[in-house]
This record gives C-alpha cells, sequence and structure tokens, in this order.
C-alpha cells in the first residue's frame, strides 16, 4: 500500500502490484471502474452512449483504472479518494475483468 498520496517531491505515487510504488506519470488514468460495460453485441445505443460519455463525479472513494504504460503494462484497479487524493491499494484489473 502506498505511504501516502505523494511522495517527498509532491507526485502522487500509485503502488503497482508488479512494480512496486511508482510516480503517477508512469501510468494512464482509464476511467471509473465501478461502472459495468455493456455486453459485446449489444446495440442499445443508449446504454453505450452512458458507459462512454457520461461520467459521474464522485467526491471521496473512488475505484479507477490505470494502465501502467511505462511499466509493466498492467491495467490496474486503484483505491482513490478524490477529496484528498489519497492512494489506498492497488490490484490487477484482469482479476476483476477488463476496461
Amino acid at each position: 500500500m502506498a505511504t501516502g498520496p505523494t511522495g517527498n517531491d509532491g507526485m502522487l505515487r500509485i503502488p503497482c502490484p508488479h512494480c512496486g510504488e511508482r510516480d503517477y506519470t508512469e501510468f494512464r488514468y482509464g476511467g471509473d471502474a465501478s461502472k459495468i460495460r455493456p455486453p459485446h453485441g449489444t446495440a442499445d445505443a443508449r446504454a453505450w452512449q452512458e458507459y462512454v460519455f457520461l461520467f459521474d463525479n464522485p467526491k471521496g472513494a473512488h475505484l479507477e483504472y490505470w494502465q501502467h504504460v511505462l511499466g509493466c503494462r498492467q491495467w490496474l484497479v486503484l483505491e482513490r479518494d478524490t477529496a484528498t487524493n489519497a492512494v489506498g491499494k492497488a490490484h490487477l484489473a484482469r482479476s476483476q475483468g477488463s476496461p
């Protein structure tokens, strides 16, 4: 688990299960990990429109997808508090599905 929201230099630090704690600049944000993706082959345009274009802006604890693009390239699900920017645990996204 990360020691706090930022390192000594003020950067957000993300705990990668493979590579250890890294600066957020090594990652790409992938969206809300709590949203359910419509099934493949679904022709319901409204469901896809809501999934792709409509976003909540929660304050507080939140689950987010992040990809470690400058490291192991794995997709992670990260616990982050959007009010304080405090970072919690991270686990591989493939254990619950992909973004």
